[in-house]
């Protein structure tokens, strides 16, 4: 590469850069406030927040980085447009054909990084989540062994512990069970104790009282108990059914083993097909993305008002793109032979990228300039 490549390449991943981690922490911030607040809630530690949020990192990066690679590269198109760059070269003779190729090696870049992501990162941090959330799941101390404070381990239902003995023994428990929508009930006990049966857990609660109220007659009924079993096991242990997340499979075995995968998770052929050659598309896409970035700013001559109106061009072709791919999910969900539509949105904004850069290398008032006339007849 010439030391001008270079130099425009080491822009676009610097700017690249900038906007990816500007964009993750943006979604990042959103995510992980709703996760902190389940996590702590239930009674989880700083650190399992932590590893959480750590591990849903390649998915959010997976989702902003084609839009870091689109922005980088209209950005830098822009400032080289407006510091002349661009106009030197090209007064030099380097046709716009040649002066996208640093773009175009920094699109096979952000697809390098978004194969692995893909391919790599993403199917391994969803299946570490999983077995993760599994074992949080299972930790009955973690989720409701926490005094002092209300938890909430499921919709409608308030857990509460004043204090717990060194030996186990849970003193002051309020447990408030709300889900049934036409009667809630409060459990009361002075001292109460966890029991595991397998993978049953009851809660032994002590000299108590169960208050029950009926929504639909407004009466309230209490029941005085020396002793009271309270089945606990849906609030601790998820629905599990043993079907893997599809994006947590790897690619490999998408590959060669679909039928076995149909047969032990459920999936059919076609969501198969769709999540395994999607995965192959995103990496595509950000080529795709960065082109349309670059040649949509050379259309037009200069404007005082800067280069807004081939940016807006630029950016209503990705939403139209993108509404595109979710148009060709369906067909392939139906039939997985109509695999190669999923490329289609990939296909299409290079060749609107390749059209842009041919018509402001020939604009169309040349290619549609009127012939020289011939013995005084146009």
């Amino acid at each position: 590469m010439s030391r001008y490549d270079r130099y425009v390449l080491s822009q676009f991943l610097l700017f690249f850069g900038f906007f990816a981690l500007i964009l993750v922490a943006v979604f990042w911030i959103n995510r992980a406030v709703v996760l902190f607040d389940k996590l702590i809630g239930d009674g989880q530690s700083a650190f399992v927040f932590l590893e959480f949020t750590a591990l849903t990192l390649p998915n959010l990066i997976r989702m902003v980085l084609p839009i870091a690679a689109f922005a980088a590269s209209v950005f830098v198109t822009n400032r080289l447009k407006n510091d002349s760059e661009l106009t030197v070269m090209q007064a030099t003779g380097s046709s716009p054909w040649r002066l996208a190729r640093p773009v175009f090696v920094f699109g096979l870049i952000a697809a390098a990084m978004m194969s692995m992501l893909t391919h790599v990162l993403l199917p391994a941090s969803i299946k570490q989540l999983a077995i993760r959330e599994a074992e949080v799941a299972r930790n009955v101390t973690a989720r409701l062994l926490s005094e002092g404070s209300f938890l909430h381990p499921a919709s409608g239902v308030t857990f509460y512990i004043r204090q717990i003995d060194a030996d186990g023994t849970l003193n002051d428990v309020f447990l408030s069970d709300r889900r049934n929508p036409k009667q809630s009930v409060i459990y009361t006990g002075s001292k109460a104790f966890l029991v595991r049966n397998g993978d049953q857990s009851n809660l032994i609660m002590v000299d108590g009282l169960a208050q029950s109220l009926d929504e639909k007659n407004n009466t309230l009924s209490t029941t005085v108990f020396a002793d009271f079993s309270y089945d606990i096991s849906s609030l601790i242990n998820k629905t599990k059914d043993g079907t893997r997340n599809i994006r947590a499979i790897p690619t490999l075995e998408m590959i060669n083993g679909g039928p076995q995968i149909s047969e032990q998770d459920g999936y059919s052929s076609g969501q198969i097909a769709d999540e395994l050659h999607l995965r192959f598309a995103r990496a595509l896409i950000c080529v795709a993305v960065t082109l349309i970035g670059y040649s949509a700013l050379l259309l037009g001559s200069f404007s005082r008002f800067g280069v807004w109106r081939q940016a807006m061009v630029a950016f209503v072709i990705l939403v139209f793109l993108e509404v595109l791919r979710g148009l060709v999910a369906d067909p392939v969900l139906e039939n997985p032979d109509l695999w190669p539509l999923i490329y289609l949105p990939t296909v299409l904004g290079i060749i609107i990228a390749v059209l842009f850069i041919q018509f402001s290398s020939r604009p169309l008032s040349v290619l549609w300039r009127r012939r020289p006339k011939v013995g005084g007849v146009s």
